[in-house]
């Protein structure tokens, strides 16, 4: 399997998706979700896949929680870009994140009749994802 380079440039922040309100406080460690643990690595998106990833893996959920990680955090050898058809290159951590990783969440919410691309085409979303 090849491995796609990473983006350039790379993204200042990336973000991880949780159907769930993350811990209070972020604990050093986060609790990995249990497709993050089968796999092996943590699920992560950039900005401009947030729509995508929300339209594939959360098409019922009519709510979810964004983490922004900042991404020059990590041993950037522990985040591989893996290439996965319609998101130029899913960013997969392999190791963990906690709080000091976390420079924000924020709770998105779907309204009636919305898609997940009509919610982050909005201007308050798009200034969030930066």
């Amino acid at each position: 399997m090849v491995i796609p380079p990473p983006p350039s440039p790379l993204p200042e922040f990336v973000y991880k998706i949780t159907p769930e309100a993350p811990p209070s406080p972020i604990p050093d460690s986060y609790p990995l979700s249990a497709l993050d643990q089968k796999d092996g690595f943590v699920h992560l998106s950039t900005s401009w896949q947030i729509p995508t990833t929300a339209s594939l893996f959360f098409t019922t959920t009519p709510s979810f929680y964004l983490l922004k990680l900042r991404l020059s955090n990590f041993d950037q050898a522990a985040v591989k870009w893996d290439e996965v058809e319609d998101t130029n290159g899913c960013p997969h951590l392999y190791g963990n994140f906690g709080a000091k990783d976390v420079v924000d969440v924020k709770e998105f919410v779907r309204g009636e009749g919305e898609s997940w691309k009509d919610v982050f085409e909005k201007e308050e979303a798009r200034a969030w994802l930066v």
